[in-house]
């Protein structure tokens, strides 16, 4: 049973991401801001630093793979990030601490890479019309505060969840 759950906390995730952008629209409030939940990347972080680095980078591609099917123009952008950036996550912490002042800022810096990432192959495809300034003003900020906030509530039940989740894989 408990092989399920681990698979069914990304789906979570993977399908609060939408609910959220359904719900919290900024159009709905008449923001020009652009609030970009990465609430998978949050996940990936804490099972890549928490769990294991094989097991970010396994799902890191599925559900960069699955992001990319469903959300995207573009086949590839997320599958090729995700893992790429777990296992980053993975070498930087061979380095830092991992108390969660430091996974909160770990998070925080890779969400900042992957929105960075994404709008740099948007600009080069030509699907991005702002300026690199405004993008950070009017996406990157938001989106950091955003998914902040986001990762300081879930972090402790998700540190909770990968550090059970990798002492199952252990005994087994």
């Amino acid at each position: 049973m408990s092989k399920f759950i681990l698979p069914l906390v990304a789906l979570l995730f993977f399908i609060s991401e939408s609910l959220f952008v359904t719900l919290f629209s900024g159009e709905l409030y008449n923001s020009e801001q652009i609030f970009v939940p990465r609430f998978i990347m949050v996940f990936l972080v804490f099972l890549t630093i928490y769990g294991s680095r094989k097991m970010g980078v396994i799902y890191g591609f599925i559900l960069g793979l699955l992001f990319d099917a469903v959300y995207t123009e573009i086949l590839g952008i997320y599958m090729f990030l995700f893992p790429i950036l777990c296992y980053l996550i993975s070498k930087a912490m061979k380095v830092l601490q991992t108390n969660l002042f430091i996974v909160l800022i770990v998070s925080v810096l890779f969400i900042a890479l992957l929105e960075v990432a994404i709008f740099e192959v948007n600009v080069i495809l030509h699907f991005a019309e702002m300026s690199f300034s405004e993008f950070v003003e009017v996406r990157l900020l938001p989106t950091l505060i955003l998914n902040l906030a986001f990762t300081i509530l879930a972090a402790f039940p998700l540190k909770l969840q990968m550090e059970k989740f990798e002492l199952e894989t252990r005994e087994d």
